[in-house]
C-alpha cells in the first residue's frame, strides 16, 4: 500500500479507477479520489454485478439459481500488482484491479478472477505452474451509431477502405500507422507487453500476441488490452470490436491460447522428457481438451454471435482433432524445442472473458492429466470440413456445461448455475429480436 501511495504521488495522480471484471469481461467499479482510496474505507458494490447480462438485465430465479434476496454488498480488495496508469484520461488517473470477497472474507465464487485463481490452485497442489500466451484478434470498423446497419471497414490513410483479405500484409497494416502507434504508446504507459502485432485475414482485422507468462497476469493484460485498443480506436474515429463474428462476409476473431505446464521445483516443462520426448502428461493434456472442451464451449463461445465463427473450411475450428502445426484442427501443437512444447487451443473467440477462457482451457488439460486420458492420432491433412465436434449453438452448449459432474466439481455449483442462468437470459433477449434474414426470406414467402 505504501509503495502504491508513493507511486501515485510521484505521478501526481488524483483519481483511481477501482475496477473488477464481470462475467462478460466488462470493467465494473468506482472512480474515487486517491486520498479517499487510502482513507481506510473498503470498496463495496452490490452482489448483482456478477449476475448481470450483457444487455444489463438479470435472469429469473429457478431451481438452481437464486439472486441475493437483498442484493447485499460484496467487498473488494485491491491487487496492488495491477496498479497502472490510465493514459487516455485527460487528468492523471490510475486503474487498479480488485478481487471480490464476501463480508466474511471468503472469495466470491462467481467472480472471474477468483475462478481462475481456484484453477491455478489445482495446479499448485500438484507442484505445477501453467504458462499461457494468448493471441487476440479484433476488427477496426467505421463508427456504427445505428445497429440496424451492418459494420463496414474503416478508411485508412490512403482514403480507401479495405475490400480484399490481406493476411500478414505490412502495407495493409501501415494504413493504420497512427492508430498502431497509439496502441503501442498507451500499452507501454501501462506496462503491457506486446510480442507482435499483425494484420489478420479479414478486412481491417488485427491480431496482438502477448508474451507467455503467468495465467492470471496474462488474463489481466488481455482485460486491459481490450480497454486500451477501444480507446485508441476512438481517438481515430473508429471502433475496435472483439465480437467473434462482426461481419458476415469476413472471418471471425479468435483468442487462441498457447499453454504449457512447468514443474515448480525443477523449472522443467512437464510436456518434455529427459530426452526431449513427448511425455504422457502432454498427451493426456491434449486428450483432456478433446474430452472436455464441448462441456466448456459456452465459456469459450459465450454469446449467440460466437457460434457464427465456427464455420467449415475456415481457420475457425469445427472439430477437436489435434495435429502438429495444423491450423485446420481445434488443437494445434506448434513445432518448437522441447522446453517450449505447448498446446494451442484454437476454440475460444475474442469475445470470451479471458479469465474464464484461460481457466476453462486449463481445467480441460488438468482433467486429462489426472484422469490419464489418451488422445487419438494426430491429423496431418486438411480437417476444415470434417464432422463438427463442438456445440452448434448456445443452448446446446449450456446443456452440456450444466450437466457435467467433473466441470461442476471444479467450477462449483454456484458459478455453473449463475453462468448458465445469465446465458439463458441473454439467449431469450436475442430471440425477441427479428433479424434481417427473417424479413428477407420469410416476409413474402411463407
Amino acid at each position: 500500500m505504501e509503495a502504491a501511495r508513493s507511486w501515485l504521488r510521484q505521478r501526481n495522480i488524483q483519481d483511481i479507477e477501482c475496477i473488477v471484471p464481470d462475467l462478460a469481461g466488462v470493467a465494473r467499479g468506482k472512480m474515487m479520489p486517491s486520498e479517499k482510496f487510502f482513507s481506510g474505507s473498503v470498496m463495496t458494490m452490490p452482489a448483482s454485478i456478477f449476475a448481470q447480462t450483457i444487455s444489463g438485465s438479470y435472469p429469473e430465479d429457478d431451481d438452481r439459481f437464486q439472486h441475493n434476496p437483498i442484493d447485499g454488498d460484496l467487498y473488494f480488495r485491491p491487487d496492488y500488482a495491477t496498479l497502472t496508469a490510465v493514459p487516455w484520461e485527460t487528468d492523471p488517473t490510475a486503474q487498479l484491479i480488485h478481487d471480490a470477497y464476501t463480508r466474511e472474507g471468503a472469495p466470491v465464487e462467481t467472480a472471474p478472477r477468483n475462478v481462475l485463481k481456484r484453477v491455478l490452485k489445482l495446479y499448485e497442489d500438484k507442484g505445477w505452474e501453467p504458462v499461457v500466451a494468448p493471441e487476440v484478434e479484433f476488427y477496426l470498423v467505421r463508427p456504427n451509431a445505428d445497429p440496424d446497419y451492418p459494420l463496414e471497414p474503416p478508411t485508412g490513410r490512403s482514403g480507401r477502405p479495405e475490400v480484399g483479405r490481406q493476411s500478414y500484409s505490412i502495407s495493409a497494416l501501415n494504413e493504420y500507422d497512427d492508430l498502431i502507434d497509439d496502441i503501442y504508446d498507451l500499452s507501454e504507459q501501462q506496462g503491457l507487453e506486446i510480442d507482435t502485432l499483425i494484420h489478420e485475414e479479414g478486412a481491417a482485422q488485427m491480431e496482438i500476441n502477448l508474451r507467455h507468462g503467468n495465467p492470471l497476469e496474462l488474463a489481466d493484460q488481455v482485460f486491459l488490452f481490450k480497454r486500451t485498443i477501444r480507446e485508441a480506436a476512438l481517438r481515430h474515429d473508429m471502433y475496435a470490436t472483439f465480437m467473434s463474428k462482426p461481419m458476415s462476409n469476413q472471418p471471425g476473431s479468435a483468442m487462441h491460447i498457447h499453454q504449457s505446464v512447468v514443474d515448480k521445483e525443477t523449472g522443467r516443462n512437464i510436456f518434455a522428457g529427459e530426452n526431449a520426448e513427448e511425455t504422457s502428461e502432454f498427451l493426456s493434456f491434449i486428450a483432456g481438451h478433446q474430452q472436455y472442451l464441448p462441456y466448456v464451449t459456452c465459456i469459450m463461445a459465450p454469446f449467440v454471435n460466437s457460434y457464427r465463427r465456427f464455420s467449415r473450411n475456415s481457420t475457425a475450428p469445427v472439430n477437436l482433432y489435434w495435429g502438429y502445426d495444423n491450423r485446420t484442427v481445434g488443437l494445434r501443437v506448434p513445432y518448437s524445442d522441447a522446453q517450449a512444447r505447448r498446446l494451442e487451443n484454437r476454440v475460444p473467440g475474442s469475445d470470451a472473458n479471458p479469465y474464464l477462457a484461460i481457466a476453462a482451457s486449463l481445467v480441460c488439460g488438468y482433467l486429462g492429466i489426472v484422469k490419464e486420458l489418451k488422445p487419438d492420432s494426430p491429423r496431418t491433412t486438411d480437417c476444415g470440413n470434417l464432422q463438427r465436434s463442438l456445440p452448434r449453438g448456445l443452448p446446446e452448449a449450456l446443456t452440456l456445461f450444466e450437466n457435467n459432474d467433473d466441470i461442476i466439481e471444479i467450477f462449483g455449483e454456484k458459478f455453473v448455475a449463475t453462468y448458465r442462468a445469465i446465458k439463458h437470459e441473454e439467449f431469450e433477449t436475442f430471440m425477441s429480436v427479428i433479424s434481417p434474414w427473417e424479413r428477407e426470406y420469410l416476409l413474402l414467402n411463407v
